[in-house]
């Protein structure tokens, strides 16, 4: 156990930063299920639309044609992905931006597992747009996933420069 950077203690603020990514994930895509109907655009800003759209699949909709058998794949994916992000974090939760960027991952990761196993989809309800082009529908989730990934990529960029 020599030269792990944390005590026990120390994985907890990742996992409740997961948690709050989970809280804030579930309670945005209560309130669109609630207050719109599947197909449903409310503009915003002018490159912005409130929607409410529906992805069986993986990002940009990968695989949602398929018969059904994705939902279940994809939701053992986000389970696996909790188990080896939580492992993660426990060995390396003093290193501040690789905890980071799993947290978002995790959080992210599991509230869209929680959609699948509610709905069987994930409930996707912002739109960004500009000039007829319009960027698939997202939520909170994939917004925590993208900005974890992107933090993964800075701290590995990071880590080089030092190495």
């Amino acid at each position: 156990m020599a030269g792990r950077k944390f005590s026990g203690a120390s994985l907890w603020p990742w996992l409740a930063l997961a948690g709050v990514v989970i809280v804030l994930d579930q309670l945005t895509k209560v309130l669109v299920v609630q207050q719109m109907r599947l197909g449903d655009s409310h503009y915003v800003l002018p490159f912005f639309n409130w929607v409410r759209a529906h992805n069986t699949g993986a990002a940009f909709s990968f695989l949602a044609g398929a018969s059904g058998w994705q939902r279940w794949f994809f939701t053992g994916v986000g389970v696996v992905a909790t188990v080896v992000i939580v492992w993660l974090l426990r060995r390396h939760a003093g290193q501040r931006l690789f905890s980071l960027a799993l947290a978002l991952i995790l959080g992210g990761a599991v509230g869209n597992v929680v959609d699948r196993l509610i709905h069987g989809y994930v409930v996707d309800f912002v739109q960004l747009h500009w000039g007829g082009w319009y960027f698939p529908a997202f939520n909170i989730a994939d917004s925590a996933i993208t900005v974890g990934a992107a933090c993964l990529i800075l701290d590995e960029l990071r880590r080089v420069r030092r190495g």
